[in-house]
């Protein structure tokens, strides 16, 4: 395997060390050449560890990046990693002219790499948040990198994570007190306690917030110094900040350190106060040296640093924090000395370099495997379409549940979800994602898709609207043309009231390979309809399938929303009807408001509002709300869909118009009693044999009252029933997902 390294060649510090270090090790194992984008330091100490080194650099970038593909063009390499954003840049313009996969390791977060320079903010800044997102692969540092990456809508799949390392059986140097003392014309007292730190004194390593802490210390122990080495812009300020805070005689800026072991050898406290880092190898530097640490708590660092066991946290600018760890230090020997060799023992356990190498060596090969793989496979096994980026939490369950039982059952498949809010879909559920009214996108992306998935809901019905119906069979009409698999997955159908929509709707779904729908209604509706040529089979909702969190703090939630925890809730899914005349609504809204009265004074039960849709549903629970007597709380928009899971739990009854409220009730056993407004609502009442004070507009207080006094003198029977029919729903809802997959695999 040959593999070439891009850096930009100006690097110092932490990827200067991890490059050349991981370059050195993989050497021994494989082919490898280190790319450099200017001749200096970096190309020098890597000729001099043996290292096989090329240098480009001229005044003409363009130029420079032409040289740069005819290098590769000539050496035929199979990968190519690069480091940093200058690196980057090179690299995309490669991986275009030659198709040469590329792989980069995140250092730092590249959203912070300029914060001291407007103008290379906006120049190769802004062009590395661009290109970043058009490689292949991805190298993180610590897992709060991988996490920010999945945040920011990255495919986790192309993610990988490795430990920086270092050489813990190289001899350590010796080194004194007084010949440092000498060297930078310090004076430095047998009885002094060192605290230092080196880094670029550049916004993003914060060294304003060590003498902000080192004014506070050394008030109250004046025998405490501070030793800061290392150059940048900021060196100008720092110094002049810290003669305005008093602290000539306790803080010494060193300059450029060429052996930064000398500062960290006589330390007595070693310190790092980043608000933004990878994995510091100066933390792994200072470990060798078994030094008592403190560090902000940013990136990778609590992967080694365990506060309060092998050294010291506090949050990014909290210098107050800072100054008492400090000083609880500096007055303890035998704590420095303790914690000093535990994160020498934890270091040298599980942040070597012989790990750091064997790592990457697997991480070469799982990508050389995967583009052999990807060169005979489509680009995406599933796309799916559904009801998506509306803030809708049923829908919002669905996909969630349709991806992790995917995901369950082929751990590598490759996801595209259509959203109407395709970053935010990209972020929630970890799934490529484009917008689904984009028709040029969308139908770029079929061509590389194996399957066509329609998600769940009730889409295939004109209800709401002939427009969506349409959109949805056009789009089934277009996957079948590409020649993919499609599957209506966990789909209601109907009603559909138009001939001419019947018609379109016959055609299409008979061109379907799988159709799945959630209860008997629908499965009749398709033999109503005369649906007969693809495989069709009775399972249930999809979001019956999900696995959601059971450790959600409800009570904090409660207490957020301002509703006392000491109660018994009655919970209420109410919406705006589609075909309601308005005093068609004020009657239905008035029924609601009344019942919500009685169960507060019969049961003592607090009306809770639950809305499903927030920004359709939040009008008419005002509505309702301001004809009520009694008081009662309004859930706000902003959870999950495991918090609402939660959240309706605690009901002690549930009176829903919305069908996943109803899906959610009846998973978590809560007693509920359906309002329907559509045939969907209906059908899943019969499908799990639970009561129904039928269609919302021949709602009647008295109906509904009876129906409320049966759930509640029954609840246990109920509860009983509910266990014994979900189970059976929550294995049928499973049989979705397998079906997909025996699609995807032919």
């Amino acid at each position: 395997m040959k593999v070439l390294h891009i850096i930009g060649g100006g690097d110092v510090g932490g990827a200067k060390v991890h490059v050349l270090s991981l370059v050195k090790e993989l050497t021994s194992h494989i082919d490898v050449t280190l790319l450099s984008l200017r001749p200096g330091a970096f190309a020098d100490d890597a000729r001099a560890m043996g290292l096989k080194v090329e240098v480009i650099k001229s005044s003409n970038v363009l130029l420079d990046i032409k040289k740069s593909i005819n290098f590769v063009n000539k050496n035929d390499f199979d990968i190519i990693h690069s480091h940093g954003a200058k690196a980057n840049i090179f690299a995309y313009a490669i991986k275009k002219a030659c198709k040469v996969p590329v792989v980069t390791t995140m250092h730092s977060d590249y959203k912070l790499d300029y914060m001291q320079s407007f103008y290379k903010r906006i120049t190769i800044g802004f062009l590395n948040s661009t290109v970043l997102r058009s490689l292949d692969y991805y190298i993180v540092v610590t897992s709060a990198f991988r996490k920010m990456l999945t945040e920011r809508g990255f495919n986790d799949s192309q993610i990988y994570t490795i430990l920086n390392g270092i050489d813990f059986s190289t001899p350590l140097k010796d080194y004194s007190r007084r010949d440092f003392s000498e060297k930078y014309n310090i004076s430095l007292n047998e009885d002094d306690i060192l605290v230092g730190t080196a880094a670029r004194l550049d916004p993003v390593k914060d060294i304003g917030t060590l003498l902000e802490a080192a004014k506070l210390v050394v008030q109250k122990n004046p025998n405490v110094k501070f030793l800061i080495g290392g150059e940048g812009d900021e060196g100008k300020e720092l110094k002049a900040r810290a003669t305005n805070l008093g602290l000539n005689k306790n803080v010494f800026f060193l300059g450029w350190l060429n052996d930064p072991y000398e500062l960290i050898s006589i330390l007595d406290i070693n310190v790092m106060t980043s608000i933004s880092e990878g994995f510091p190898y100066y933390l792994l530097e200072g470990a060798r040296f078994s030094k008592a640490t403190i560090c902000s708590r940013v990136g990778g660092i609590p992967d080694l640093i365990d506060s309060s066991v092998n050294g010291y946290l506090f949050e990014p600018r909290d210098y107050k924090t800072l100054a008492e760890q400090l000083l609880s230090l500096a007055s303890d020997k035998a704590k420095r000395i303790d914690f000093g060799n535990k994160l020498y023992a934890k270091a040298d356990k599980e942040f070597s370099l012989t790990a750091m190498c064997k790592t990457q060596l697997d991480i070469y090969t799982s990508i050389s495997k995967d583009i052999a793989l990807n060169a005979k496979k489509k680009k995406y096994d599933a796309i799916i379409s559904g009801y998506y980026g509306f803030n809708n939490i049923g829908d919002d369950a669905m996909l969630r549940s349709i991806v992790c039982n995917l995901r369950q059952h082929k751990p590598d498949i490759s996801i595209l979800a259509l959203s109407r809010r395709p970053e935010e879909t990209r972020k929630c559920y970890n799934v490529n994602s484009i917008n689904r009214k984009n028709v040029f996108t969308v139908y770029f992306a079929m061509k590389k898709a194996k399957l066509f998935i329609y998600g769940g809901g009730n889409i295939i019905q004109d209800s709401t609207s002939s427009r969506s119906l349409v959109y949805y069979l056009s789009t089934a009409w277009l996957a079948k043309k590409l020649k993919l698999k499609v599957m209506f997955y966990a789909n209601g159908i109907g009603p559909i009231n138009k001939p001419m929509n019947a018609e379109f709707s016959r055609r299409i779904l008979n061109r379907a390979d799988v159709i799945t729908v959630r209860e008997k209604l629908s499965f009749n509706e398709l033999k109503r309809m005369g649906i007969t040529k693809p495989k069709i089979f009775l399972t249930a909702d999809a979001a019956l399938a999900l696995k959601i969190d059971k450790n959600i703090p409800v009570e904090e939630l409660f207490k957020n929303e301002g509703i006392p925890f000491d109660g018994k809730y009655a919970g209420f899914s109410v919406r705006r009807c589609p075909g309601l005349e308005d005093n068609q609504h004020i009657k239905y809204e008035k029924t609601i408001a009344e019942i919500a009265d009685y169960v507060y004074l019969t049961y003592n039960l607090k009306p809770i509002f639950i809305p499903m849709e927030y920004h359709f549903d939040i009008f008419t629970i005002q509505n309702i709300v301001s004809k009520m007597k009694t008081e009662s709380y309004i859930i706000s928009d902003n959870h999950s869909v495991s918090e609402t899971f939660a959240i309706i739990n605690k009901m002690d009854i549930m009176i829903a118009m919305r069908l996943h409220a109803l899906i959610f009730s009846a998973y978590m056993n809560v007693p509920f009693i359906g309002i329907s407004y559509q045939p969907k609502v209906e059908g899943f009442l019969e499908y799990i044999n639970q009561p129904s004070v039928g269609n919302v507009k021949d709602l009647s207080f008295e109906e509904l009252r009876k129906k409320v006094d049966y759930v509640m003198q029954n609840k246990t029977v109920i509860k009983n029933e509910l266990s014994e029919a979900i189970e059976a729903l929550i294995n049928k809802a499973e049989d979705n997902s397998r079906l997909a997959i025996e699609l995807i695999n032919g």
